[in-house]
């Protein structure tokens, strides 16, 4: 009797515990999850329909890890790889205009070609500013005021004007002339007539000096 052979079966693997309600909700919010989503969903033209979503979030985990420790090449590079593929649509584009016979074909093409351009543009604009971020610059106001001029930091327009203009009543014109200071001018107004010196009284009229007897 001829012996028979046993055939082992690998083992298979275990299915990953079903997701709660909670679970879910907390998975639905995690930034690779939804991007994994979406590169699954509009990758299919390009890589199959086979494509593991562990991978892709597993990847995409790394990514964040990587940015957040202040490596961004990876950003880098998907940002050069960008504006490379937008530049390929413009020339695409820009070719298929050009072999165009009928107008309104002619502008659809073109315009798409242009628009792809302008995103390679943008792109490359923000892979610079990725690259080597713009400093803040802080100009302190200097002011300068030549003559008799005032400057008023920090009050309001209407009010600074307005005391500028103001009459000023209060002062009194002075004129210097070597060691010899004039009175103050007054203000115009006309004063009642009065003594100089009230406890003063008149002089009497006086006949000639007297002389001395003796």
């Amino acid at each position: 009797m001829a012996a028979t052979k046993k055939i082992l079966k690998a083992p298979e693997p275990a299915k990953p515990p079903a997701l709660t309600p909670a679970g879910k909700a907390r998975m639905a919010l995690l930034p690779s999850v939804n991007g994994a989503a979406v590169i699954g969903a509009y990758q299919s033209n390009v890589m199959g329909e086979d494509t593991d979503m562990d991978v892709l979030v597993e990847r995409l985990r790394n990514t964040f890890t990587e940015a957040s420790g202040g490596d961004l090449g990876t950003l880098e590079a998907m940002l050069i790889g960008q504006a490379t593929a937008l530049q390929t649509i413009f020339t695409s584009l820009a070719r298929r205009a050009a072999n165009q016979e009928l107008l309104p074909q002619y502008q659809a093409f073109l315009g798409l070609a242009l628009k792809a351009q302008a995103q390679s543009r943008a792109t490359i604009s923000a892979l610079m500013d990725l690259k080597y971020p713009r400093q803040a610059t802080f100009v302190k106001q200097a002011n300068i005021a030549q003559g008799p001029q005032q400057v008023n930091n920090g009050t309001p327009a209407g009010i600074a004007h307005a005391e500028q203009t103001q009459p000023r009543q209060n002062e009194l014109l002075e004129h210097q002339h070597a060691n010899i200071l004039t009175p103050r001018l007054d203000t115009g107004e006309t004063q009642a007539a009065e003594r100089s010196h009230p406890a003063v009284g008149p002089v009497e009229s006086v006949n000639g000096a007297e002389k001395p007897r003796g």
